[in-house]
């Protein structure tokens, strides 16, 4: 197997297991900012000296780091936002559909060229990610909708900042130290919007230990793993494969939580999202 597959199959793994473990922590526990800070403790202060020591300081790269960094901020409180509206069902898969901006933005800014089964692949799968989000959504929930599309184009942001800089950065923990650069500007960015609405910086409750130690070590490296599976793909194509990880995710909802609300469509969802990664695979 291809060394980016390796990557992304990893980092999908580590997003799944993460994300399932963080769903059935206490609501009020803020699993997202304990595990921040977990990776800072745990992975930053090993990647930051690489990143550091290792990495030729341009002002170009100056300025991709900082671009990163704020779109992470930016996707963090959206998405937050957007959760305290709807729920993960709904804002998720929209959030997630920003691989189609991406190859837009990688087209245009770094002439990025793909395929048409990889065009084709990447709309279908995002078709479904659309069709899982869709629904009888009223009220509250449609006010999640623009913070979801601010996170989407954060991470299409991001992403491609995120490709950009790799040509700077030679090894994986000069990855891990660029990633943290922007999960500390994240985690900030999130004490701080914490703070603003229940007037204390540590989350009310901790969720387990094994929840932070497990969203700590996998938060991080799985995106680490993503940027470096760009290395050898645009970045369209390497945050699409990435969506697999919803697939997984509605299968376990399904078949092994057996949260059933709407599983017929967010089934066909998943499926509609295969296909269209498979198409993108075949191409290649």
């Amino acid at each position: 197997m291809h060394e980016a597959e390796l990557a992304l199959s990893a980092s999908v793994l580590m997003h799944v297991t993460w994300n399932m473990l963080a769903r059935h922590q206490p609501a009020n526990s803020f699993a997202l900012w304990w595990a921040l800070s977990a990776h800072l403790l745990i992975l930053g202060v090993w990647g930051f000296p690489a990143l550091v020591l290792e990495v030729d300081w341009t002002p170009g790269f100056a300025a991709l780091l900082a671009t990163s960094a704020i779109a992470n901020g930016v996707y963090f409180i959206g998405l937050r936002r957007a959760y305290a509206r709807a729920p993960v069902a709904l804002v998720y898969p929209l959030v997630r559909s920003s691989p189609l901006l991406i190859a837009v933005w990688g087209m245009l800014l770094f002439g990025d060229s793909l395929t048409v089964m990889v065009w084709v692949g990447i709309a279908i799968s995002v078709a479904g990610l659309l069709l899982m989000a869709s629904g009888d959504n009223s009220g509250k929930e449609r006010q999640a909708v623009p913070w979801a599309l601010l996170a989407m184009l954060a991470t299409s942001t991001y992403s491609i900042s995120d490709k950009a800089a790799t040509a700077s950065i030679e090894s994986f923990r000069g990855l891990v130290g660029f990633v943290s650069v922007g999960y500390l500007t994240a985690w900030i960015a999130l004490s701080i919007e914490h703070y603003r609405q229940a007037g204390r910086w540590l989350p009310e409750a901790r969720p387990a230990w094994y929840a932070i130690l497990v969203g700590g070590l996998c938060i991080g490296l799985a995106y680490a793993l993503v940027i470096h599976a760009m290395r050898f793909m645009p970045a369209a194509e390497a945050v699409a494969y990435t969506n697999a990880g919803i697939v997984l995710a509605c299968l376990a909802s399904i078949f092994i939580f057996h949260e059933r609300h709407c599983w017929q469509r967010r089934l066909l969802g998943a499926g509609i999202i295969l296909t269209g990664l498979l198409l993108m695979r075949l191409s290649a």
